[in-house]
C-alpha cells in the first residue's frame, strides 16, 4: 500500500526524498551525498551537501539515512544511526547541519544513543521537537536549551508515539504535530499500563534465558486508553481534549491540526470498528463536536493517510473516503458534516493521491475494470465523471508521488511482464520528462505468467495468475503449487512483475516443471466493491478457505494439472490459510508449508482480529474465532505438513506453534517442524537464516510434491 501525506506535512517530515518548492527540483541521497536535482535535467544534479562535510570528529563522519531540508534552505535535519522499533527504523540520532557556515550540531545531547524519534522543525525553523523514551522535547536551535513538554512517559505510558497494536494495525508511529503557528504541539498519549505483557523468551543471547515483554492486547482484551493533548511550547501548559466516549473502548487512528492553530480534527473508531466519527476539537476550551458519522454492518475502513488531511475550499471542507453506497468513494465534507459524493459510479476509489486546489482537481487511484491493476484518475472537486490519467498503453500497476504544486509526479509502473520502472512526468498531460523509458512487456527474462479467472460452484468469480513450466506441454501433467494469503490485509493477484516469483524457492519453479498458481478470494482488498471485501466478516477461516478450495477445484480441472501432486503454502495470514486448507480440504491439498501462521485467532491482536471477526465478549461471539481457527480442524490432516515459526515473533507469537503442536500430537497427526530461535515474523535475522529457510522450503516441496511433467 502506498501512503501519501499532505503537502504541508511533506515539508515537515524527515524522509529520504523531498520535493523542492518549485515542483521541479527535489532533494535525494546518492552515494552518501545530498543532491539537488531538476527532473527536467537530471544529468546536471548539484551536490547540495557533500558527505565529506558531515564530520563530527576527526576521522568520523555520519551517514544520511533520512533528511529534511528546511524551507529556507539554511539547515538540514539529518537522521542517522537508526534502530528498529518493531517494523521500521524509527529511532536514531539527529544532527543539524548549517548550510551557511558548515556547523554540525547534535540534537538531544544527553539522551540515550539512538533514542530520538520523529524530529521535526518548527514552522519558523527556530526549534526542533522530538520524542525520546516516550516523552516529547523541544530544543531551541539558537540556545541549545532542551525543554521537556511531557514528563509522564514510561515503558507503558507513551507520549508522542504508539504501542505495538496501534503501530502494527493503524500504521501509527509519529504521534505529535506542530501547530501551524508553532506555538503548540498536539500529541497522542497511549496508556498501555493495563495491557498484559506477552513474554517472548530469548534463549540465544546469553547462557541464562530472559524474557522480552511486549504490551500486546489479544482479541477480547481491552485496548490501550488513548487521549489527545495539546501543550504550549512556551509555558509547557498541557490541555487534554474532551473527546467524547470511553478512552479505552474507542480508537483515534488519525489526528491533525484543522487548518488553523486553534482546532484539531480527528477520526475516532469505536472498539468494534464499525462506527467512525470525525470530530473537531477547539483547543482553547478543549471542547469537541462530532461533524460526521459513518458506520457499516461489518467494519469501517480507516483512512489510508498516515499524516495530513485533504482540505479544500480554503479549509472549509475536506475529502474523505466512505463505502456507504456499496463502493469506496470520495466525498466532499464540510465542517458542518454535510457530504457530497465526488466520484459516482460502480467502482472503488482505492486511494486519494493528491488534491489540487488551484485547478480544482482530485487525483486518486482506481481500477474500474480490472481488479488486479491500479491507475491514476482525476475528477473535479465539484464531483463528476472520472478521467483516467495513466496512459491507455500502460495496463498494469501504477504508483504516483505528486509534487506540492501538482505539476510533476514520480511515476512508477510495473506489470506481470514488465520490471518496475520509474520516471518523472508532467501531471496534466502525463508526458515523460526524465527517468526510465517505460516499455510494457520489457523484462530481463521471458515469463510464462498469465492471468485467468475461475468461477466456483458457489458462483464466485476469482482472479488468479499461473506461471507455467518453461517447456510447457499441454499434453503432459504437472504438479500444482498454490500460493495463498487470503485475508483482508493483502492481495496476491496483482499485476506486478515480482508477484508470481517465489522468493523462497531455490532455483526456478518454471524450469523445474511446476504450475505455480495464486487466487484472490472474497475478503481480499480488491477493488470489487464493499460486498466483496466485507463477505469475510466473522468468517476468516471459513469463507476465504472455501473460496480458495473451490477455486483450486476449478484449476485442477485443467487437463495438464496433476491432482495427485498438489501443494499449498503461505506466510502469516497465508500460513493460517494453508493450515485451514490442509485440514479442511485434505482431498485437494496433499502437501502444505505454513510459515508464521495464526493457529488460534484468539491469540492475535485485538485491533486486527476484532475488526474482521467482531469483539469476542461471549460464547456466541467467540464461536466465530474458534470455527475459523486451524487448531479446530487438525483432525482433518492427511497430507504432508511442514510448519515453520520464529520463536521471537512479536507479531504472531510462538504460542501459536505450540498450541498447534499440542493439537497435532493429541490427534496423532505426523508433521515436520522448524523453529528458528529468536527470529521475528520475517524470519530474516541471523547469519545464514534466509539461505537455510529457502533450502528447507525447496527440499520439502521437491520431496513431497515432486516437480516435472509426467
Amino acid at each position: 500500500m502506498m501512503l501519501t501525506i499532505s503537502k504541508t506535512q511533506l515539508y515537515a517530515q524527515v524522509g529520504n526524498f523531498q520535493w523542492g518548492k518549485d515542483g521541479y527540483h527535489y532533494y535525494d541521497v546518492k552515494k552518501g551525498n545530498l543532491v539537488y536535482e531538476d527532473v527536467r535535467d537530471p544529468k546536471n544534479a548539484q551536490i547540495f551537501l557533500n558527505r565529506s562535510k558531515l564530520v563530527i570528529k576527526k576521522g568520523d563522519t555520519i551517514g544520511i539515512e533520512n533528511f529534511r531540508v528546511a524551507d529556507a534552505g539554511d539547515n538540514v535535519l539529518i537522521n542517522t544511526n537508526t534502530r528498529k522499533v518493531w517494523r521500521q527504523y524509527t529511532r536514531g540520532d539527529y544532527w543539524l547541519y548549517n548550510v551557511k557556515n558548515g556547523a554540525m550540531k547534535q540534537l538531544g545531547k544527553g539522551k540515550p544513543s539512538s533514542s530520538l524519534m520523529f524530529a521535526k522543525l518548527s514552522p519558523d525553523g527556530s526549534k526542533v521537537a522530538y520524542v525520546s523514551e516516550h516523552n516529547i522535547y523541544v530544543e531551541d536551535l539558537r540556545t541549545g536549551f532542551i525543554k521537556p513538554l511531557t514528563t509522564s512517559g514510561t515503558k507503558k505510558l507513551i507520549n508522542g508515539t504508539f504501542d505495538w497494536a496501534y503501530e502494527e494495525e493503524f500504521d501509527c508511529r509519529d504521534g505529535f504535530r506542530w501547530s501551524p503557528d508553532g506555538t503548540s504541539i498536539a500529541y497522542w498519549q497511549i496508556n498501555a499500563t493495563t495491557i498484559p505483557n506477552y513474554l517472548m523468551l530469548n534463549t540465544t543471547d546469553s547462557v541464562y534465558s530472559h524474557t522480552v515483554p511486549v504490551e500486546y492486547p489479544v482479541a477480547g482484551v481491552n485496548p490501550s486508553a488513548c487521549r489527545i493533548g495539546v501543550v504550549n511550547v512556551a509555558t509547557g501548559k498541557n490541555k487534554w481534549m474532551n473527546v467524547p466516549g470511553d478512552a479505552i473502548q474507542n480508537y483515534i487512528p488519525r489526528m491533525e491540526w484543522a487548518g488553523n492553530s486553534n482546532e484539531l480534527i480527528l477520526q475516532q473508531l469505536n472498539r468494534a470498528q464499525n462506527q467512525s466519527r470525525i470530530i473537531i476539537c477547539n483547543v482553547s476550551n478543549a471542547t469537541a463536536r462530532v461533524i460526521f458519522r459513518d458506520e457499516d454492518k461489518s467494519w469501517v475502513e480507516v483512512s489510508n493517510k498516515v499524516m495530513g488531511w485533504d482540505w479544500i475550499d480554503n479549509g472549509k471542507s475536506f475529502v474523505w473516503l466512505s463505502e456507504k453506497d456499496g463502493w469506496q468513494h470520495a466525498y466532499r465534507i464540510n465542517r458542518e458534516g454535510q457530504a457530497k459524493l465526488l466520484t459516482p459510479g460502480d467502482y472503488d476509489v482505492m486511494q486519494i493521491v493528491s488534491v489540487d486546489n488551484k485547478n480544482q482537481l482530485l487525483y486518486f487511484i482506481a481500477s474500474p475494470e480490472n481488479a488486479t491493476q491500479r491507475f491514476l484518475y482525476k475528477t473535479s472537486l465539484s464531483g463528476g465523471k472520472a478521467e483516467r490519467v495513466s496512459p491507455v498503453s500502460q495496463n498494469g500497476y501504477h504508483r504516483y508521488e505528486i509534487s506540492p504544486d501538482n505539476a510533476v509526479a514520480v511515476h512508477s509502473f510495473t506489470n506481470i511482464t514488465t520490471m518496475p520502472v520509474k520516471e518523472y512526468v508532467s501531471l496534466q498531460d502525463h508526458n515523460h520528462i526524465s527517468g526510465d523509458e517505460i516499455i510494457p512487456g520489457k523484462s530481463p527474462v521471458k515469463s510464462n505468467a498469465e492471468f485467468f479467472k475461475v468461477t466456483t460452484v458457489d458462483g464466485v468469480t476469482l482472479d488468479g495468475w499461473v506461471v507455467k513450466p518453461k517447456d510447457f506441454d499441454p499434453a503432459k501433467k504437472y504438479p500444482v503449487v498454490f500460493y495463498v494469503y487470503g485475508e483482508p490485509a493483502s492481495q496476491t493477484v496483482s499485476d506486478i512483475y515480482y508477484n508470481p516469483l517465489n522468493r523462497l524457492y531455490q532455483g526456478s519453479m518454471a524450469a523445474d516443471g511446476y504450475l505455480y498458481v495464486s487466487l484472490d478470494n472474497r475478503g481480499t482488498p480488491a477493488p470489487k466493491g464493499r460486498e466483496w471485501r466485507k463477505a469475510i466478516y466473522k468468517n476468516i477461516g471459513v469463507v476465504n478457505i472455501r473460496d480458495q478450495a473451490m477455486g483450486a477445484k476449478e484449476v485442477l480441472k485443467w487437463p495438464y494439472a496433476d491432482t495427485s501432486r498438489v501443494a499449498v503454502w503461505g506466510w502469516s495470514g497465508g500460513g493460517s490459510s494453508t493450515l485451514n486448507l490442509m485440514f479442511q480440504y485434505p482431498e485437494i491439498y496433499k502437501t502444505g508449508i505454513a510459515i508464521a501462521a495464526v493457529a488460534n485467532q484468539l491469540t492475535y491482536d485485538d485491533i486486527y482480529q476484532e475488526r474482521y471477526m467482531g469483539v469476542p465478549t461471549d460464547e456466541q461471539s467467540r464461536s466465530f474465532y474458534i470455527k475459523g481457527s486451524p487448531i479446530s480442524h487438525v483432525k482433518g490432516l492427511r497430507g504432508n505438513l511442514l510448519y515453520i515459526h520464529g520463536t521471537g515473533d512479536d507479531n504472531v507469537h510462538y504460542n501459536n506453534a505450540e498450541q498447534l503442536i499440542n493439537e497435532l500430537v493429541k490427534n496423532n497427526k505426523q508433521f515436520q517442524l522448524m523453529s528458528y530461535p529468536n527470529r521475528t515474523h520475517s524470519i530474516s535475522e541471523g547469519a545464514g537464516t534466509t539461505a537455510h529457510l529457502r533450502i528447507l522450503y525447496t527440499n520439502y516441496l521437491k520431496e513431497h510434491c515432486p516437480p516435472g511433467a509426467r
